[in-house]
């Protein structure tokens, strides 16, 4: 019998697994990629025996994937926060869904195992950008400022990694980033030891500074947008660049756009840390849009929709 790990590469999908086989450890096969690449579960080739662990991926997406696993007697235990539409009713399914928007993946791990691996609960919030809820959790821990900020870092690190439209805009393979935590049970340590986060490290800063000299597009007392270049480095910083911008204005909606190379866009928006809802709805009423309630995106945005889609940004986030 074969057990498959199947995550989403950011860092809450990273933070969850993370918590599970530090909590449970066992051989598995993982399956992931950037963070947009979602789809997961279509790519399991489980049969009858066979286990899957899915976490931080959209049950509505998988859906198909999902009932044909169960179908063929593969038992699933899914761990998420995305819109999942109706939930299927089968005893190989396992359902941890929640969907409020102070709650990540990692949070519903933590509840999961009764706070037993919490420390890198918080570095999932604090990736997830779910700044006080992360604080909250830090505190339960005892865990002071110097140490909070620590896990952030490393939280914004591992999130700012899995943004890119395909593989090669990464840093680093997530499968391959969750490797080498996988070796590291303390994530202090994690922190100050692998030389692979000083790169993610090093890119993120960078990237982030080029961003900020970008004008936005529309920018209101509601809304700001921006879109930035065709370019590597603007399709990695996009939802760093979201979540900076979402915390240093928390009354005010974000999108992020970049050029998909398929005549459109792909967009990440940040609803107001103020009210932390209407992202998901906003970015469901297009083709490949999806997310949860404070933070989601739209895979691809043909050109000739963008007017639509400032249009009902503003109505959205007035």
């Amino acid at each position: 019998m074969t057990h498959f790990d199947v995550f989403n590469g950011d860092a809450d999908g990273l933070c969850a697994l993370q918590q599970l086989r530090l909590a449970a450890p066992r051989s598995t096969v993982l399956v992931t990629g950037v963070k947009r690449d979602i789809a997961l579960l279509q790519r399991v080739p489980a049969g009858p025996g066979d286990s899957v662990t899915a976490l931080d991926i959209s049950l509505d997406v998988n859906r198909a994937a999902l009932t044909a696993l169960l179908a063929r007697g593969v038992t699933v235990e899914y761990f998420d926060h995305h819109h999942p539409g109706d939930v299927p009713v089968h005893a190989g399914l396992a359902a941890h869904i929640d969907c409020a928007p102070d709650v990540c993946t990692g949070i519903l791990v933590d509840r999961h195992l009764g706070g037993a691996q919490r420390v890198w609960a918080v570095v999932a919030a604090f990736g997830d950008n779910l700044v006080g809820p992360a604080r909250r959790l830090a505190a339960s821990l005892g865990l002071d400022e110097e140490r909070q900020a620590v896990l952030r870092e490393l939280g914004e690190n591992l999130a700012y990694n899995a943004y890119g439209d395909i593989e090669a805009d990464l840093i680093v393979h997530p499968a391959e980033l969750f490797g080498i935590m996988r070796g590291h049970a303390d994530p202090f340590r994690f922190a100050g030891s692998a030389a692979v986060l000083r790169r993610i490290d090093e890119s993120r800063r960078a990237d982030l500074e080029s961003a900020r000299t970008s004008a936005p597009a529309l920018r209101s007392p509601g809304v700001a947008m921006y879109i930035l270049p065709d370019a590597a480095w603007s399709r990695r910083v996009r939802g760093a660049f979201g979540n900076e911008l979402a915390l240093a204005h928390p009354a005010r909606a974000h999108a992020v756009l970049t050029p998909d190379g398929q005549q459109g866009y792909t967009v990440s928006v940040r609803a107001p840390i103020a009210r932390p809802m209407g992202a998901d709805a906003l970015c469901r009423e297009f083709a490949t849009g999806g997310g949860r309630e404070a933070a989601a995106g739209i895979n691809h945005l043909p050109a000739d929709r963008l007017g639509t889609f400032r249009r009902r940004f503003e109505r959205t986030f007035p």
